[in-house]
């Protein structure tokens, strides 16, 4: 069992709000506990962007529940009538993250209300603005989320299994029942990492400084994502085309399996670069082998096409794959120039914060 820094997050925020609404005195502390489960967020800017949505949402819903208790009574059809209403107007709002919280709020208002209605009212309201502003506390202070590890770990995992599986279609070693399996993890892992790199982006530093720097590095993990996912579009490209990728002739077969070798190879220096493993311009040595194989390939390409034994619609939807291969080696460029930038310029403001895999 893994406990992450949100959940771990998540249970102090609980915890904090339970004591709040104790210490000052309210019957129900439960209810605060509820509200700080819901309005617990991903990140320290996401939490500052929606506090005063949260406020707001609760306020229009604590009144939309007091107005229809007053007028029609507490029957579950209000209850149900209210929630549409909050629902619809968040939603034209463009508020949909709150909906939730919203939500609760109004049930918990219109639940079992007493006689001094109004009074029930307010005591509710005040105990789940207590459970808000106990999650913000917690997100400002308590564990903030550090994307840019969890970031790059996500990058390398997402790499070295695409780039395994495209070793082994090259050697035609695969499984493809296998490989099936795995492509549709492949396509989720890369949909998280593109959810850890928004929140990540969203991030804030509100000093000058550290922001320029962050910015830059937000630069990086776009391009090592971009890499990523072109990777990611041979894979697919290789693995749908594999009757033509096993008739090859053997110097395009080879030659395609050195390509993309010298091109995976390069793709995870670059990688161990940033996180400080292997050293600045290291990697020069790949420019020539990874130019020189381009022209190779596209040269063997054109000379085999006409090959008899492999169809022209063959070569057709194979030709992709070249093209791919192509913009693969044109996208690893560029990310090596950025990681190479990033340690030779501003370097008195540039830091890598990336630490031992966390659990996550």
């Amino acid at each position: 069992m893994r406990l992450g820094a949100r959940i771990f997050k998540t249970g102090v925020a609980v915890t904090f709000a339970l004591y709040a609404a104790m210490w000052l005195g309210f019957e129900t502390p439960v209810y605060g506990a509820l509200a700080a489960f819901f309005a617990v967020q991903p990140s320290v800017h996401k939490s500052l962007v929606l506090i005063w949505d949260q406020v707001q949402a609760n306020i229009i819903s604590a009144l939309l529940a007091i107005v229809f208790v007053l007028a029609f009574g507490h029957q579950p059809f209000v209850i149900g009538a209210v929630v549409l209403l909050i629902i619809a107007i968040h939603i034209k709002l463009k508020k949909e993250s709150i909906i939730p919280l919203a939500v609760v709020t109004a049930i918990i208002i219109m639940g079992s209300p007493t006689d001094d209605f109004v009074n029930f009212a307010a005591n509710r309201f005040v105990l789940i603005m207590i459970g808000v502003f106990s999650a913000f506390i917690v997100n400002m202070i308590f564990l903030p989320p550090k994307h840019e590890n969890i970031l790059y770990h996500k990058v390398t995992d997402a790499n070295d299994q695409i780039i395994q599986w495209i070793r082994l279609i090259l050697h035609h070693e695969v499984d493809y029942q296998t490989l099936k399996q795995d492509m549709k993890k492949i396509r989720d892992s890369v949909l998280k990492l593109e959810n850890v790199f928004n929140l990540y982006k969203e991030e804030r530093n509100y000093f000058r400084k550290s922001e320029y720097s962050r910015m830059r590095k937000v630069v990086l993990f776009r391009q090592m994502i971009s890499s990523t996912k072109k990777a990611k579009d041979i894979l697919k490209s290789l693995s749908k085309n594999d009757n033509v990728v096993n008739q090859l002739p053997d110097e395009m077969d080879q030659l395609l399996q050195l390509q993309l070798d010298y091109l995976t190879n390069y793709h995870e220096r670059i990688l161990l670069k940033y996180a400080g493993k292997v050293k600045p311009q290291s990697t020069e040595d790949f420019y020539d082998e990874v130019n020189e194989g381009k022209h190779q390939l596209i040269n063997v390409f054109m000379t085999y096409h006409n090959d008899d034994q492999i169809t022209t619609d063959d070569w057709v939807h194979f030709l992709p794959v070249i093209g791919l291969i192509i913009e693969y080696s044109e996208e690893l460029e560029h990310l090596d120039r950025l990681v190479d930038g990033f340690f030779t310029y501003h370097t008195e403001d540039n830091e890598v914060k990336i630490r031992e895999r966390e659990m996550f």
